[in-house]
């Protein structure tokens, strides 16, 4: 019986890396993105290469809610997998993990938040899913988290998420992002 043997450069052929962002500022936020962690570990056809660290966020639009707890994933998918489907399973995700989207605040309070960042190269547009992710310029508790895996990865947009995150009036503070209002 032949035997397939693959280095790691055909592997690499073989798969795409996406960066998903988690959130969460209702319960027990610690133990949810750890939840999540490990059921987008789990997801097939993603192998989950790193975490950032988590950061505690000042909330954004919607100020009067509790800080965040956020941070950044960075995925190793297969190539048969396409976003829609990474972004169903990161939906169905979401709802084992008690997420009821139904009836939420927009940008409002979140039992847990998976949001599909950034897949490959990929920019799309569909009703539910758009890449990159189309307020993540604008987010440091996106931008910093990524900043920490991939300082020096090109964005779709041109430009890598360090200069992108330059772009950004934030301030870091023991763990903590406070980000200025957008004018």
């Amino acid at each position: 019986m032949p035997v397939c043997m693959l280095d790691a450069r055909s592997v690499a052929d073989l798969t795409v890396t996406a960066y998903v962002g988690l959130g969460s500022n209702m319960g027990d936020s610690a133990g949810r993105l750890a939840a999540a962690r490990e059921a987008v570990s789990l997801l097939p056809g993603v192998t989950a290469t790193r975490f950032s660290s988590v950061y505690r966020t000042e909330p954004q639009d919607f100020k009067e809610q509790p800080f965040f707890l956020n941070q950044v994933g960075e995925l190793l998918c297969s190539s048969a997998l396409t976003p829609d489907v990474l972004l169903d399973a990161l939906l169905a995700t979401e709802a084992a993990l008690g997420r009821e989207r139904a009836g939420e605040t927009r940008f409002g309070p979140r039992v847990i938040d998976l949001d599909l960042l950034l897949f490959a190269n990929v920019r799309m547009t569909m009703l539910q899913l758009s890449l990159p992710h189309p307020r993540m310029l604008d987010r440091a508790f996106v931008l910093l988290p990524l900043a920490e895996l991939a300082p020096e990865l090109r964005l779709p947009q041109g430009m890598t998420v360090r200069e992108a995150l330059c772009g950004v009036r934030h301030r870091l503070e023991g763990g903590v992002i406070f980000q200025e209002p957008l004018v």
